[in-house]
């Protein structure tokens, strides 16, 4: 990690606190939980996750508008009328929205509704995106690569940090691997080295890891047991009819018992959750 100039301790107290805008943060002693579906559906869909996941609670609302898929015959998303449910939803919640951008052209039109902009597993080392996020104003959520090193995803990051954006927020979301029992393998092992070899929080997505829903809350536990700042996970009012990602999907009551069974585990490592707080709005 020599070259990870701005990514690496400095030493062994060396931590960086990332905030969302109105005293929402990772990296400090609050974890951050993220919770919503794969996909903005619709406002209804928006507005039935915001209501449902305020008694866990959340701190912030995930939902992709612009959907990297497998196939080009999927569904890729609303674009720019996602944003504009998001954008609404940020005022009737009060929360931060987190939603990603796959495109340099797509940063202008996200960042204007968005809180925290997410780079999803394909683009990890989409260099020219990382380039171009480095210069913008807002958080940065990215995501490990399916089959990346901790060397090549640290490096990522020092794309974003070396153009001049410090507010960058890493995420372990599972690796490739010979077993297709799970859709991906939880990396909890990074996590523990991400946070010796760097100073920027590091949070989890048990979802794509997991693939199947039930094994979800136990990886959640288990990250935030050995370190992790907190959690990106998905969820839906009705999981099944979920236009994407529908089998690793929560539904919003199993997600509010899941925070609140993180209360003991996130005391015993010395974190707690974070109330609910609303963001200033404008």
């Amino acid at each position: 990690m020599q070259n990870a100039k701005l990514a690496a301790k400095t030493h062994p107290q060396h931590r960086t606190v990332v905030d969302l805008g109105n005293g929402t943060t990772v990296g400090g002693k609050d974890l951050l939980i993220v919770g919503g579906p794969c996909t903005v559906e619709s406002w209804e869909q928006m507005v039935a996750v915001a209501d449902g996941l305020e008694a866990a609670p959340v701190q912030g609302i995930r939902g992709g508008v612009y959907k990297p898929r497998t196939s080009p015959y999927a569904f890729q998303g609303l674009g720019l009328e996602g944003l504009e449910i998001l954008a609404r939803l940020r005022s009737h919640s009060g929360l931060p929205m987190v939603t990603e951008v796959m495109a340099v052209d797509q940063i202008e039109a996200v960042a204007a509704k968005a809180d925290m902009l997410q780079v999803g597993s394909r683009n990890m080392q989409n260099f020219d995106l990382l380039k171009a996020l480095g210069q913008v104003d807002k958080p940065v959520l990215l995501k490990r690569g399916l089959a990346a090193t901790v060397e090549e995803f640290v490096m990522a990051a020092e794309y974003i940090l070396s153009h001049g954006n410090q507010r960058v927020v890493l995420c372990e979301r599972g690796i490739r691997s010979f077993d297709p029992y799970t859709r991906n393998v939880l990396d909890l092992g990074a996590v523990v080295a991400l946070k010796q070899i760097t100073h920027l929080p590091v949070i989890v997505d048990p979802s794509h890891a997991a693939g199947k829903r039930e094994l979800v809350p136990d990886l959640a536990r288990g990250a935030i047991a050995v370190g992790a700042d907190g959690l990106i996970i998905e969820c839906h009012p009705v999981p099944d009819a979920s236009v994407s990602d529908a089998r690793q999907a929560l539904s919003l009551e199993d997600m509010v018992d899941l925070v609140h069974s993180l209360n003991p585990i996130a005391a015993a490592v010395g974190r707690q959750i974070a109330p609910h707080r609303q963001l200033a709005l404008a």
